[in-house]
């Protein structure tokens, strides 16, 4: 296949017309040694723009691996994936560096800041990837800090920062490029309760504004925040129609 050298931009076409993520009959294959094994088989998925749609499924059911498909880390064996109307198969290593920058805002359950760094240079990096001036940089990444209402420490470094205070730095990082989706991979794992009630109450406010939200999580209570659930089994996408299968002991 002919890698394409277009860099990602914004869907051309209407907003409401092109869905943030478009799987179709999507498998992933891994090879050790002589086996052969399927992560994914055959999903098929469509999520719209302005929706907050929870991921979750046992270890071991592929939800991981659709994570890393829907944030660019990884490509499908076979099928179609398009993120805000672009194929991503089409994509060479580099452009998929460009659309995980500038389509994906990333929130992690560990935060992954940088400890040496106060918060708005730790939420401008992605704009220094993009190549932004540095006063429009210092300038959006205040505007994030203060969209999750952590303006007045924007000179403090994560260690002098609650957990959830953290996360917030982090999901301020991942707004900064106006992405066209917030990926949030298990983002209340390492919080207490009171910490994890108040990410939720900001990606639900997030989604309100009209975000959209992917999270994936394998606590049922943190999945019912979301507008949608949808479950992974043995590398499919799980119905209530379908049998459910046994839960290992």
């Amino acid at each position: 296949m002919t890698a394409t050298t277009v860099r990602p931009t914004r869907p051309v076409t209407s907003p409401e017309t092109v869905p943030v993520i478009e799987l179709t009959d999507v498998t992933k294959l891994y090879r050790t040694g002589d086996v052969e094994v399927a992560a994914l088989a055959g999903v098929t998925l469509r999520i719209e723009q302005n929706e907050f749609v929870a991921i979750t499924g046992p270890s071991g059911s592929g939800k991981s691996t659709l994570m890393h498909i829907l944030g660019c880390l990884d490509i499908p064996t076979a099928g179609e994936f398009r993120l805000a109307g672009h194929d991503v198969g089409t994509l060479d290593e580099n452009h998929l560096a460009d659309v995980r920058n500038l389509l994906i805002g990333f929130v992690f359950q560990q935060f992954n800041l940088l400890a040496y760094l106060p918060a708005w240079r730790n939420v401008e990096l992605p704009l220094i990837y993009a190549g932004t001036p540095p006063a429009e940089r210092r300038q959006r990444a205040m505007a994030a800090l203060d969209k999750v209402s952590l303006a007045n420490r924007a000179n403090h470094k994560p260690g002098e920062l609650s957990g959830g205070q953290q996360q917030r730095v982090a999901v301020a990082r991942a707004l900064v490029t106006e992405p066209a989706l917030i990926l949030a991979d298990e983002p209340t794992g390492n919080l207490d309760s009171t910490s994890t009630d108040d990410v939720l109450g900001l990606l639900e406010e997030l989604h309100t504004e009209g975000r959209t939200i992917v999270l994936i999580t394998h606590e049922p209570d943190v999945a019912e925040r979301a507008e949608r659930v949808i479950q992974v089994r043995d590398g499919r996408i799980w119905t209530p129609d379908d049998s459910m299968p046994a839960e290992p002991t």
